[in-house]
């Protein structure tokens, strides 16, 4: 099922993650022939889920990749995305993603880096519902729903949501690069 070969994802990583939020995408973007990153702040760095159920070593640090590099970015939920956004190298690498029309996909609490990136003016997205004012404030129209995709911007609320995530990464590439 080498749908995507050739496609190549950077999954968002730092302490806290929520675990099934960045290892299920992982697995469904490479059962579907894409060749995954883990990108955090730093290289060859152990990071652990917020639930205790995973651990992932980071590839690469967001200092060290380009947006060029990728034709998608995940970025996962949990307590992660906050540490985040202390990172500009992290912050921009989701902008100029976006503004080069790269898949941004962002789950739970992820799209809080899409708001340091400010790429969710005007756009419909949703979320874990706590970043719903957030993400008003920054000028998104928000809203209770599984799935949302709003240009090359997708967006889910929580980890029942995975499935319907997984697979709207996965369409998103093909139509783009498939």
């Amino acid at each position: 099922m080498n749908m995507l070969a050739g496609n190549r994802a950077a999954i968002l990583v730092e302490e806290g993650f929520e675990d099934s939020e960045l290892i299920e995408p992982m697995r469904a973007l490479k059962n579907a022939g894409v060749k995954v990153l883990v990108v955090g702040s730093g290289a060859q760095i152990t990071y652990h889920g917020k639930r205790h159920k995973a651990k992932i070593k980071s590839d690469l640090a967001a200092d060290d990749v380009s947006s060029d590099d990728f034709d998608a970015i995940v970025v996962p939920g949990g307590l992660a995305p906050e540490k985040m956004r202390l990172h500009q190298s992290m912050i921009d690498l989701v902008k100029k993603a976006y503004e080069s029309g790269k898949v941004i996909a962002a789950i739970c609490h992820g799209p809080q880096l899409l708001i340091a990136a400010d790429i969710v003016k005007g756009k419909k997205v949703t979320s874990w519902a706590s970043v719903a004012v957030d993400l008003r404030n920054a000028g998104a129209e928000w809203v209770d729903e599984p799935l949302v995709q709003d240009g090359n911007i997708i967006t889910s609320r929580k980890p029942a949501d995975i499935p319907k995530f997984n697979k709207a990464i996965i369409e998103a590439l093909q139509s783009r690069y498939g």
